[in-house]
């Protein structure tokens, strides 16, 4: 210091002077500090000499006043004038440090010795130093203009910060804001300039910005402080409640779900007593879809108690249900019906739990009653699906298995056993189709069951078969039983016109007289007995199905007995022209009468239509030789000629059908009865033309020959007609 007379006067005021130049890094960072100048206080006062200091830098004077430099550092980086206490060993003194930049380069700094008074209040900040380090609340003061003037470290720690002086200067106003949850970016930073009202404020759901960027939800207070009855400044704490508000907002959330949850629960939630009332303390909303009552009306017994709703029958077991589960944690799970306010009867289904208090007493039951109408009406549906046949109606043969073991005990014997097949139900299918067939087992289950006692178990235990479980009933009954059905059928078919939709059921039985016979052994016998009834009855009910289709074809198409006479006549004295065997001319003749046998197949509007044919009608007409093909199959007395039926409309050219043979590919009666065919509906009337003539119908026959008829087949056929007419 160059002006002597300031140099006597902070000697004489006992207050030491120090002036440094500072030392920066390749930063430019502050590092150091070289004393240039200062005076006799100031050498006492860290208990060194001027030679000791004046030159030297702070670090390399005496290590207990190195700490002078981070004081120092603070200064420097934010251009303030501050002040902080400085403990010095040598001297065992306190000085209050003010410390001022008076230029760039140099820090001036001015130490002022504490009076005792001076060391009373000292100690008292320093214990109120400690009492703010040690609370877990972040505490800041603030200026007027909102810029932080302290911080205790918890305040550090909550906002990211390392030290106070990254804080101290700073604007508050750029840390506190005003925020709704869930919208972290609707920042409000007028906070403070908002909070010098003179009066102590406390607020939460604030946002407090951590220094890197990050944010947490906080609750603060504030309190102004005054000087001459002026607030100059303010004291805020603030806590973090970031995982407070989370877990408050998952606690509504959860209650919200509970409400929600419970609202639209389908049945009722409850809480009731333990008592035969069942006396509801709560119930949920539910109570009124489920029993027609209010809430109100049912707690606590008011109209009426929910025990009342029970159907009497089911109250006591369910009440020693209860009574059961008593001392145990078990859940309670039973299905009941419960009458409505309306009257109607609903099953429900209840699980629940007895609640028990601190010593194990009865405290409550707690659980919930769904409404199971619904599901119980389809388990029936399906229970009934399981167990019947789903075209008749009947048993099935799960069923029956099922009765089958339950009736092998001793109590049952005599055990009887009737196995029924119907015959000629395949031929039936193949013939009119599997609609007919199916009719007539339903018509047949129906004829069956009408004979049957309460106690006979009747199934159908196969495609064409039905059985009857008789118990107790000896062999003599189940014979009369048999012959019952037997009369029942023979009743039944009085009634029925067209034989093809005769019952015809070929009927065997036996009996288990012992427990010790196996079931196989008797339906064995059953069945051998049924077996062979229906050898014995198979051919006169094919002959009697296939006459009856035979008479419906003629009935239903175009064609009558006249022209499958005429085809029969023609076709033998072709085969005898041409030395067919007698075999083959009975098997001509046969096909002479049933090679359109297919049509019973085809729809009545596509047969009697008076016009022409679409193509589509076409399609459908065109299956006729395949049904014919298959009812053929499905008969002993027609499988010879099956093969003719099927190409009896293929072309000598390959443009037939349904196979598009061509040549002799084509079976050789196939080929004479496409010719004989041909030309007898050529000669007879049509709806929708007039017959030819014999020799216009024989040019046909020629002009074809070769593409659509056999040649040689068309020109014998045109000799034998040439013959007939000479003869005449």
């Amino acid at each position: 210091m160059k002006n002597l007379f300031y140099r006597n006067l902070f000697n004489k005021s006992n207050i030491g002077y120090a002036y440094h130049k500072i030392i920066y890094d390749k930063e430019g960072m502050p590092y150091d500090y070289k004393c240039i100048e200062s005076n006799d206080i100031f050498y006492r006062c860290i208990g060194s000499t001027e030679k000791q200091i004046k030159g030297k830098t702070i670090s390399a004077i005496k290590p207990e006043i190195t700490n002078l430099t981070d004081k120092f550092k603070l200064i420097v980086l934010n251009d303030i004038v501050t002040d902080f206490y400085f403990y010095c060993k040598a001297s065992n003194e306190r000085y209050l440090v003010i410390a001022l930049m008076p230029k760039k380069g140099y820090i001036a700094s001015l130490f002022i010795k504490q009076t005792e008074d001076d060391k009373k209040i000292t100690e008292y900040e320093e214990q109120l130093k400690v009492v703010l380090e040690a609370t877990n609340e972040g505490i800041y003061v603030v200026n007027k203009d909102g810029c932080c003037i302290f911080c205790n470290t918890s305040c550090l720690q909550l906002l990211g910060y390392s030290c106070p002086e990254e804080l101290i200067g700073k604007d508050m106003n750029k840390i506190m804001h005003h925020h709704h949850y869930g919208q972290p970016t609707d920042f409000i930073n007028d906070i403070i300039d908002r909070l010098f009202s003179n009066k102590a404020k406390q607020a939460e759901h604030e946002v407090f910005l951590r220094k890197d960027g990050t944010y947490f939800y906080a609750e603060y207070n504030y309190y102004p402080y005054y000087h001459d009855d002026e607030v100059i400044g303010a004291v805020i704490t603030f806590i973090d409640i970031t995982n407070r508000m989370t877990v408050e907002h998952e606690l509504k959330e959860s209650e919200r779900s509970k409400t929600v949850l419970l609202e639209n629960l389908p049945g009722m939630a409850y809480r009731s007593k333990f008592d035969r009332e069942r006396t509801m303390q709560f119930v949920s909303q539910g109570c009124f879809d489920l029993t027609g009552y209010k809430p109100e009306s049912i707690l606590n017994n008011k109209d009426i108690s929910f025990g009342e709703l029970i159907k009497p029958e089911y109250r006591e077991r369910l009440w020693k249900v209860w009574n059961r589960l008593i001392g145990t944690e078990e859940k309670y799970r039973e299905e009941y019906i419960i009458n409505t306010a309306s009257g109607e009867e609903k099953w429900v289904l209840e699980q629940g739990q007895i609640i028990y208090g601190n010593n194990r007493e009865i405290v409550a039951i707690e659980g919930l009653i769904i409404d199971i109408t619904d599901q119980k009406k389809k388990q029936k549906e399906i229970e009934y699906l399981s167990y019947h046949d789903h075209l008749t109606g009947l048993y099935n043969r799960i069923y029956f298995d099922r009765m089958r073991d339950k009736f092998n005990k001793p109590e049952y014997l005599p055990l009887s056993l009737i196995i029924g097949d119907i015959n000629g139900l395949k031929l039936l299918n193949d013939a009119l189709g599997h609609q007919e067939g199916d009719a007539l087992i339903i018509r047949t289950g129906n004829v069956i069951q009408s004979c049957c006692q309460p106690d006979h178990i009747l199934a159908r235990t196969g495609g064409d078969e039905f059985s009857i479980l008789m118990p107790k009933t000896d062999s003599y009954r189940a014979n009369m039983m048999l012959k019952k059905i037997q009369r029942t059928c023979e009743e039944y078919n009085k009634q029925v016109y067209n034989e093809t939709f005769h019952i015809n059921l070929a009927l065997g039985f036996a009996t288990k007289s012992r427990i010790d016979e196996p079931y196989s052994k008797i339906r064995k016998i059953a069945e051998d007995y049924m077996y062979k009834r229906k050898l014995l009855e198979r051919k006169s009910s094919h002959s009697a199905i296939i006459a009856s289709i035979k008479s419906t074809v003629y009935a239903r198409s175009q064609e009558t007995e006249e022209h499958a006479e005429r085809l029969q006549e023609l076709s033998r004295l072709v085969g005898m022209k041409i030395n067919l065997s007698e075999v083959e001319l009975d098997e001509l003749s046969l096909l002479a009468a049933l090679h359109d046998i297919g049509k019973v197949g085809i729809d009545d509007t596509i047969l009697k239509k008076p016009g022409k044919l679409t193509a589509e009608e076409w399609i459908e007409m065109k299956k006729h030789p395949e049904i014919g093909y298959r009812i053929a199959m499905a008969s002993p007395e027609l499988m010879s000629i099956a093969n003719y039926i099927l190409c009896h409309h293929e072309r000598w050219d390959g443009k037939g059908y349904p196979q598009g043979l061509k040549g002799k590919q084509i079976p050789l009666l196939s080929r004479i009865i496409s010719v004989i065919d041909a030309f007898d509906a050529m000669t007879q009337d049509r709806p929708y033309r007039q017959a030819l003539s014999m020799e216009e119908a024989l040019e046909e026959i020629r002009v074809n020959a070769g593409t659509q008829f056999d040649p040689e087949a068309a020109r014998i056929f045109i000799e034998v007609i040439q013959q007939k007419e000479r003869n005449k």
